[in-house]
Order: structure tokens, then sequence, then C-alpha cells
């Protein structure tokens, strides 16, 4: 389920940024960097939210944007730079990233 800030589904357009990565074995300062980023992210201006899967070192981290300016600001934030160099060079055997618009939403809640 999407973690919505201030639990307020945003109305479309705006950007998900979908990261999927398989973890290295190597994961030495991993999880705290991962909640680092995480309540970092969380205080950028235009972030709008996140979802996560993570099953056998395979994950999905989602964050949901309100435009590209949000992303490109998150991007060139100086810990998360350093959290991608450490991802890079220990943590993940394999990744890949994907910026997408969000046209429409649709959702059900019981």
């Amino acid at each position: 389920m999407i973690q919505w800030k201030n639990d307020e589904i945003p109305q479309p357009p705006y950007i998900a940024s979908i990261f999927n990565y398989f973890l290295s074995e190597q994961l030495e300062g991993y999880v705290e960097y991962d909640e680092l980023t995480l309540e970092l992210a969380k205080k950028m201006p235009g972030y709008l939210g996140y979802e996560s899967f993570k099953h056998d070192g395979r994950g999905t981290f989602i964050s949901y944007w309100k435009d590209m300016d949000s992303i490109h600001a998150w991007a060139s934030e100086p810990k998360h730079i350093d959290a991608k160099q450490k991802g890079k060079s220990t943590w993940y055997r394999y990744y890949h990233s994907i910026i997408a618009e969000v046209k429409t939403i649709h959702t059900h809640r019981q």
C-alpha cells in the first residue's frame, strides 16, 4: 500500500520513480542508509509518498513526486548521492530505475 504524505492521495499528473534491485551479500550500513534516505526524502519539497516491496534480496521502491524538478532536487541531495555510490560499489548486485508519469490512479480500501 502506498504511504501517502499526510495520508492524502494526490491528483495526477505526478511522477513515479521506480527503483528495482537485487541486494549483494555485503550490506554493512545498508539498513541505516535506507532509513536515513527515506526520512530525508519525506522532507524534500515535492515529495508525495512511497511504497516498498522486499523478498529474498530483491526489492522495489517507488517514490512519488510532484514534478521532475522535485526528482532532480532529490537526485542531487548529498546523502542520497552518497547512498547511490555505496549502492553501486557494495550493496546491489543489480538495479535499474525508471521515471514514469502517473496520469491516472484508481484505489480501493476496505
